[in-house]
């Protein structure tokens, strides 16, 4: 089940699937957890503290790995899915956040930050290798 403030997001502004904010809070934690942040008990749509706060670059860093790890080759395509097809769109889903009380507004300060930060089709993937093992 979707969380409630959630859905009333998505109802207000289609463009993005339940998943892609979802996800969000997903790449925010995992980039907290791999700079060595421990993340506050804080569930999907409860706002994140100020001392969570990671950069744009760290977001979208983090955001790359959790893609790939979850998804591999096909992120590009999951994300088309849930509406996103550029990163500016990541920014959009940030400040859609922030403006339902969603995420603190400490988590981005300039929707221009998001913008072309890497191709979502061939720059999320690019450098990708597939381990087979031995």
């Amino acid at each position: 089940m979707q969380n409630p403030r959630i859905e009333e997001l998505v109802r207000r502004d289609p463009r993005y699937a339940p998943e892609a904010y979802e996800f969000v809070f997903e790449a925010l934690a995992y980039a907290n957890k791999r700079l060595g942040r421990v993340r506050a008990e804080a569930g999907v749509g409860e706002a994140a503290s100020q001392e969570e706060h990671v950069s744009v670059t760290e977001f979208f860093e983090g955001l790359r790995e959790l893609a790939l790890r979850d998804f591999g080759l096909m992120a590009p395509t999951v994300f088309s899915q849930w509406g996103v097809r550029r990163t500016d769109d990541f920014g959009e889903i940030v400040f859609n956040l922030i403006g339902a009380g969603l995420l603190d507004p400490t988590t981005a300060d300039d929707r221009g930050a998001f913008r072309d930060h890497f191709d979502l089709g061939d720059g999320l993937v690019s450098g990708y290798e597939i381990d087979a093992g031995e």
